[in-house]
């Protein structure tokens, strides 16, 4: 109940606005940034800012926004960031991580980890466009967009297109069985590539990131 009633602040279409927007920038984000960007005055994006994290939507805290300390450096400011807890609401109630869970101790307790890597590089396959790629880095950045990881497009060595995923879309079975899943997440997004235009994708994990990035795999040669 308490999952729905936190999902349902979110058809308002301001808190809607003002949580896709904390959500994207990946850092704590002050009322007064929020509120110009979704258009509205301070004090109405404070209120629907804070009703999202009574929710648990959004995390909030405090710091001095000017980045000086001591005196004259103002008081600090409220800000905001994506909360960590992942919410769910299903419909009648279903519980589809007890059994990816159970499924990946089972995996691993088997050593099916090359299995389940080549079942994973079919579904990547089958996410690709009509025309059997996703063509360059754009294109898997809408495909994984689509998919709920949440790509962010950098400027890498060589300045290469890199695109990092904020968030994980198996995060909580990967934090069970981070190699298992983590090679599956792997190979997924492996499969996805394929045969497009000087993609590759590699490892590359970071604290509160997916564990696996995509890049270009050619120097800018501008």
């Amino acid at each position: 109940m308490e999952d729905i009633e936190a999902v349902a602040l979110l058809q308002d279409p301001l808190r809607r606005r003002l949580y896709e927007f904390v959500a994207a920038r990946g850092r704590e984000v002050g009322r007064n940034e929020a509120a110009e960007a979704v258009g509205v005055g301070r004090t109405l994006a404070a209120f629907h800012l804070d009703k999202l994290a009574e929710a648990g939507l959004l995390e909030a805290g405090s710091r001095r926004l000017t980045g000086r300390s001591g005196p004259g450096a103002g008081r600090p400011a409220k800000v905001y960031r994506r909360s960590g807890v992942e919410r769910g609401v299903s419909v009648p109630s279903r519980d589809y991580r007890t059994a990816a869970g159970l499924l990946a101790e089972a995996a691993e307790a088997a050593g099916l980890d090359m299995e389940l890597q080549d079942a994973a590089r079919r579904r990547g396959r089958a996410l690709r466009g009509p025309g059997g790629s996703c063509g360059d880095l754009g294109g898997v950045e809408r495909v994984l967009a689509g998919r709920g990881y949440e790509p962010v497009l950098e400027v890498g060595e060589g300045g290469r297109g890199v695109l990092r995923m904020r968030n994980c879309p198996f995060h909580a079975v990967a934090e069970q069985f981070p190699p298992l899943v983590c090679g599956m997440n792997l190979a997924l997004l492996e499969g996805l590539v394929e045969g497009s235009e000087g993609v590759r994708v590699r490892m590359d994990p970071r604290p509160g990131w997916c564990c696996v990035a995509a890049e270009s795999s050619k120097d800018n040669e501008d």
